[in-house]
C-alpha cells in the first residue's frame, strides 16, 4: 500500500497527465524521438497553442523536459524510463483487457 505521500503525488501526476488523450499522444510520439513542437502539432493534428497547453501540463508533471537546439527548442521524455514504463504499462492493460469478463455486461452494457 502507498502510504509516503511523494508515491502519491507522482502517481497522481502521472494520472493527469495520462488523462488526457492528447497528452498520451504526446507522450507516446516523444517515446519514439524527442521532436520540436511545430512538428508535433502537424503530427497530431492539433493547433500549435493547443499543443503549446498540454506541452506546459506535461512540463508541470515533470514528464517532458525541453532542449535548446540552436533557436528552436526540443522537447523530450525527462526521463528514458518513462518510455519504458509507457511499454510495461500498454502491456498490462493489454494483457488485462484481453481476458477481461464482466459478470455484469449483459444486463448493464459496462463492457
Amino acid at each position: 500500500m502507498l502510504t509516503v505521500a511523494s508515491d502519491i503525488d507522482v502517481l497522481a501526476r502521472f494520472g493527469r497527465a495520462l488523462a488526457d488523450p492528447i497528452r498520451c499522444r504526446i507522450l507516446l510520439a516523444l517515446r519514439q524521438a524527442p521532436a520540436f513542437p511545430a512538428d508535433l502539432a502537424d503530427a497530431l493534428g492539433i493547433s500549435r497553442p493547443r499543443l503549446s497547453n498540454h506541452l506546459a501540463c506535461l512540463r508541470d508533471c515533470g514528464l517532458v523536459i525541453t532542449a535548446p537546439d540552436g533557436r528552436r527548442t526540443r522537447y523530450e521524455l525527462a526521463d528514458e524510463r518513462l518510455g519504458h514504463a509507457m511499454d510495461h504499462l500498454l502491456a498490462a492493460v493489454v494483457a488485462i483487457e484481453s481476458g477481461r469478463t464482466c459478470p455484469d455486461a449483459a444486463t448493464k452494457d459496462c463492457c
